[in-house]
């Protein structure tokens, strides 16, 4: 039967035409594919792996529990990554370096006990008592420090003998009383209960925030293309302001559906970001990434080695020191055992996981906030389900295992490249 309907005619090449906003569309989701394979290919995937173990982690704790991700947990989680989260930021520094500091534990609980005697005991004032023990961890990590430079003994065989040593001071420091009670409604207990309620205060930081990572990528982006370096486009600029943006106001809003925003989180995310500037805009961070490149290199292209390393473990002090305080101001009192248990382990394994290398040259200060992050929801997860805590230092442990092997991975992949 001979089919009489009208022929369709056809110009040549319009059964393929799709219109223009998918072309864009595809042209886009390319680039990013080919994107990807090239920093797989060249090790160069940054905080991509951590980011999504951390998605993996919330998504199985949400379905064994549907409280993880209520705002009061996640409020609570907020302010429990911080005290060890510091302690983590301090490695950081260190870790850059190719080096370990193992005294950190210590020199936390040595400043607590050093604020808890001289507030408590001797009735100085809080804030002068802060004062005082924040520069006891100065103190410490500058020794160490120097002492590392100048004999180049490995660092973490001189932070393995100031563990013991300043861990035996602390417990000097605290005497046969063992246990200082902190005041519930003093400046120091405040860093961790203290929230502001007003929902504009959690929506300013957030503003703030945002504007300050668009300030910073704008600004590092025209100082490089005006001296002809590689740069990130305005597209790019504003992507990863929007993506900022993102996570920055859905965080406000689900920390005003509890009790607002904690003074823990604001202070943590403050220091963070300005050691983060520190290490990536100033003269003084790119001798840290220097040095942790090759230290004779360094020494060759007249850095100051000594000074530099010795500022690192003082900064790895300093930040133990802050940490060391928070954690007090967590449970409002000083004991023995402050600065012992896993706590070095979480703060090591806080920094690795998010992402900064063991080989040294390669991380920033946010790596200790994703890392702490992961390890905090595995904790705040096995306890919301009632998992006995071996099962959450076993993985701990795997996750830490996956991203050293991570990193190596990425190690032997960049130096294949040339770039390591």
């Amino acid at each position: 039967m001979a089919d009489n309907s009208p022929a369709r005619t056809t110009a040549p090449g319009t059964e393929s035409r799709q219109p223009p906003h998918r072309h864009a569309v595809a042209r886009v989701l390319e680039g990013w594919g080919l994107l990807f394979r090239r920093k797989l290919s060249a090790g160069e995937l940054g905080a991509l792996p951590v980011v999504l173990v951390l998605a993996a982690v919330w998504i199985v704790f949400q379905s064994l529990n549907e409280n993880f991700l209520s705002p009061r947990n996640l409020s609570n989680l907020s302010v429990d990554i911080v005290g060890t989260g510091l302690i983590a930021v301090g490695i950081v520094f260190v870790l850059l370096l190719g080096e370990l500091d193992l005294s950190v534990g210590s020199i936390s609980g040595l400043a607590a006990a050093v604020f808890a005697v001289l507030n408590v005991n001797n009735g100085m004032p809080e804030w002068l008592a802060l004062i005082v023990a924040v520069l006891a961890g100065t103190a410490a990590g500058t020794v160490q420090g120097y002492s590392f430079a100048r004999t180049r003994v490995p660092a973490f065989v001189v932070t393995l003998a100031g563990l013991l040593t300043w861990n035996g001071l602390m417990l000097y420091i605290l005497g046969t009383s063992g246990t200082v009670n902190l005041n519930e409604r003093g400046l120091v207990a405040r860093l961790t209960s203290y929230y502001f309620h007003d929902d504009a205060a959690a929506y300013a930081a957030a503003a703030v925030s945002v504007g300050t990572v668009f300030l910073v990528s704008y600004l590092a982006r025209r100082r490089r293309r005006s001296v002809g370096m590689p740069h990130r486009s305005l597209r790019a600029v504003a992507l990863r302001t929007g993506v900022v943006a993102v996570i920055a106001f859905a965080t406000a809003y689900l920390l005003n559906r509890f009790q607002g925003l904690p003074l823990a989180l604001l202070i943590f995310l403050v220091v963070v970001a300005g050691l983060d500037i520190a290490l990536r805009h100033t003269r003084y961070g790119r001798q840290v990434y220097a040095l942790g490149g090759g230290v004779e290199a360094a020494r060759r292209a007249s850095l100051r080695v000594t000074r530099v390393q010795t500022a690192v473990l003082a900064v790895s002090g300093t930040m133990a020191a802050i940490g060391g305080l928070f954690l007090a101001s967590r449970i409002t009192s000083v004991s023995q055992s402050s600065g012992s248990g896993v706590l070095l382990l979480n703060a090591v394994a806080a920094a690795v996981i998010g992402g900064t290398s063991l080989f040294g040259g390669r991380g920033t200060t946010w790596s200790a906030v994703l890392g702490m992050l992961v390890i905090q929801s595995i904790a705040s997860g096995m306890a919301i389900t009632d998992t006995p805590a071996a099962v959450q230092f076993m993985i701990t442990g795997g996750v830490l295992f996956a991203a050293v092997v991570i990193d190596s991975l990425a190690r032997r992949s960049q130096e294949a490249h040339g770039r390591a």
